[in-house]
């Protein structure tokens, strides 16, 4: 029996994957995988021979015997996800039942969306003086956010925060980070980042709502609000003569 590879696609970009990533899809013996997700060019990695099996439309019961049956007659599996797997992937539940069956799993992390937008935008989000923290969150929905962490809370911390999940929710998510950040606050509306048709536009803050309803956004877009993507000269003590460390005197 194979331990199982849960692999992290990346945004959607071919040369964004790792390369254990791209070694684990060139070695499968079966790719299962959300088609919906996830760009054909990554998918075309895997050998000829390759069983491929799309997951699109269906269940975590439907699934799983998928993944046990062909881990148990020796195959290696590689089971595909969008972004990184350790962010909104659902794989906890998936390793609970696979470690009841006996099977092993390696997870290879990927690139997430919200990494890709700020290299998109040349952008670095933690600015000395600015900001120090970036917070990833999504907005509540039909699966709730717990109270402690609400988005008012998140909000008020003014950090560089990266919403995810949450197109369909954009206009009471406005009105909540309108209360912490200034309406200039600038965010960056990063649709299908990395991919072909990719779209990232940076607005202000009072602006993110009309914007995306005028683009139709429903899915597949990450929202990143961040005082650091405005114009700023401030530098880090890092390379600073006057900043002493292990290897500088």
């Amino acid at each position: 029996m194979n331990k199982i590879s849960i692999v992290g696609a990346g945004p959607g970009a071919l040369d964004l994957l790792t390369i254990r990533a791209k070694n684990r899809l060139q070695d499968a013996d079966v790719l299962v995988w959300t088609d919906s997700l996830i760009s054909p060019e990554i998918t075309n990695l895997v050998p000829p021979a390759c069983e491929c099996i799309r997951t699109s439309s269906l269940t975590l019961e439907e699934i799983l015997p998928l993944l046990i049956n062909r881990s148990q007659l020796g195959r290696k599996v590689v089971r595909l996800h969008d972004g990184d797997p350790c962010l909104y992937g659902a794989i906890s539940e998936q390793i609970c039942r696979l470690a009841d069956a006996g099977i092993e799993v390696e997870v290879v992390p990927g690139v997430s969306a919200y990494q890709a937008t700020a290299a998109t935008l040349n952008a670095e989000l933690t600015i000395p003086n600015i900001v120090q923290t970036i917070v990833l969150s999504r907005a509540s929905g039909r699966t709730e956010v717990p109270k402690k962490e609400s988005l008012e809370k998140l909000a008020a911390l003014k950090a560089s925060l990266c919403i995810y999940l949450s197109a369909r929710h954009i206009e009471d998510t406005q009105k909540i980070l309108l209360k912490y950040y200034p309406e200039n606050t600038p965010v960056a509306i990063s649709y299908r980042v990395s991919w072909p048709d990719e779209w990232v536009k940076v607005v202000p803050l009072s602006e993110m709502a009309s914007t995306s309803k005028r683009k139709n956004l429903v899915r597949t877009t990450l929202y990143l609000i961040s005082p650091a993507l405005e114009e700023t000269n401030q530098r880090s003590k890092l390379y600073s003569k006057n900043h002493s460390h292990l290897f500088r005197k």
